[in-house]
């Protein structure tokens, strides 16, 4: 009965829910955005504004928010474990500082590269199951499974267990260096938007959402061939026309038959949504810090002015 209000008072309680009222707040912010994303990375052809509008008139707006139950269902777990164990790894890293001063840019580095890592395991089957639900179209979202469960049962019924885990090396791939990305940049720009906000706190919402914003769009132009590899790899079922056998054929096979250019398909909606995302993210997670340390007495209230 007191395992809530004694795990809220720890500190790690405090960032492990913050993580999870981030993560919530940045699924809401872009689901829209992503469908458009994966759905150009697995076309031949398509704009962002022919996608949406063929998307809306034959299916229907909220077409775009299918699949998103899976990552709903999951992401505060998610969200809430990497930035706990970037929290944890970040001062591993950089172990000469002291408990009150922020870990160094090489520790936020190397930590978030091993949250970027470790996370993978879990996110893998979660980007499977969403991917091959925002692909249906609404015939075959009618005559095909309809929920991230059943979703699930069809991978495992056709796939096997290890079907699952299809895309997992990629994910990896994509998300270590991505996330070493991403919070490097949310560090480095809030303290060049709001000099000594690291150590105090203090920084405004508008520097939150830049400075997020920022390590979003970092995060994804460092990796973007490598997520539009993964989103044909998750795409494939044993009915696919194209087969991919493994990360390099299916590399050779996206260039040999559509161009380099495919390689960068539908990054501008990425970037667009990344900065949306990834500002709500960061905002939700400081803003959620603050409330429960000001709750302690322990924090400075938030700055709504802005400094930049």
């Amino acid at each position: 009965m007191d395992f809530w209000p004694e795990f809220l008072a720890s500190s790690w309680g405090k960032e492990f829910v913050a993580g999870g009222c981030g993560g919530v707040a940045g699924i809401m912010a872009g689901y829209p955005l992503d469908s458009i994303r994966v759905r150009q990375q697995n076309s031949p052809t398509g704009s962002a504004f022919n996608i949406l509008r063929n998307v809306a008139v034959n299916e229907g707006p909220f077409a775009l928010y299918r699949g998103m139950a899976a990552p709903l269902a999951s992401v505060t777990f998610q969200n809430a474990m990497v930035f706990q164990i970037y929290a944890i790894l970040s001062r591993s890293f950089d172990s000469s500082i002291w408990s009150d001063e922020p870990p160094s840019y090489k520790g936020v580095a190397l930590g978030g590269i091993g949250a970027g890592a470790l996370q993978s395991l879990m996110l893998s089957p979660i980007e499977l199951i969403k991917i091959r639900l925002q692909l249906q179209t609404r015939i075959q979202h009618k005559l095909m499974e309809k929920g991230p469960l059943s979703v699930a049962k069809s991978i495992i019924r056709t796939e096997g267990w290890r079907g699952m885990y299809r895309g997992l090396t990629i994910t990896a791939l994509r998300d270590a260096p991505s996330h070493g990305f991403y919070f490097w940049t949310y560090e480095f720009m809030r303290e060049k938007l709001h000099p000594g906000c690291r150590k105090s706190g203090q920084e405004s919402f508008n520097t939150m959402l830049f400075a997020g914003g920022l390590a979003g769009v970092a995060s994804w132009v460092c990796c973007y061939p490598l997520d539009v590899v993964k989103t044909r790899i998750q795409a494939q079922t044993p009915n696919s026309i194209v087969k991919y056998d493994g990360i390099i054929d299916c590399f050779k096979k996206s260039v040999t038959n559509d161009g380099y250019g495919v390689l960068f398909r539908g990054l501008g909606t990425a970037v667009c949504r990344a900065f949306v995302v990834n500002g709500a993210i960061f905002t939700a997670y400081e803003t959620a810090l603050r409330v429960f340390f000001n709750n302690n007495g322990s924090m400075n209230t938030l700055q709504t002015d802005n400094p930049i």
